[in-house]
């Protein structure tokens, strides 16, 4: 019931997020493409920091996306039969 772009959206925040953890994890993970990212250095540690931010910047769009869709589905599911849809 949500619009497919606003999953797909969700969806690839969620990804660029996952690759990060995956990134800072304690396992090399090379042999499936994913470069480490050093967060015990304070180059890595700031990269991860910066990569957290962006990922809050980016997603205060989606929440305000999927509260609206959210509303919106409420409304309609508030409304007599034949009402809104």
């Amino acid at each position: 019931m949500i619009c497919s772009d606003l999953v797909a959206d969700c969806f690839e925040l969620a990804r660029d997020i996952r690759l990060v953890d995956m990134r800072a994890a304690p396992y090399d993970l090379r042999d499936l493409g994913v470069e480490p990212l050093r967060v015990e250095t304070p180059e890595g540690k700031a990269a991860y920091v910066a990569a957290q931010r962006g990922f809050t910047e980016r997603g205060a769009p989606l929440r305000e996306r999927l509260v609206a869709e959210c509303e919106r589905l409420l409304v309609v599911a508030d409304a007599p039969a034949g009402v809104g849809s």
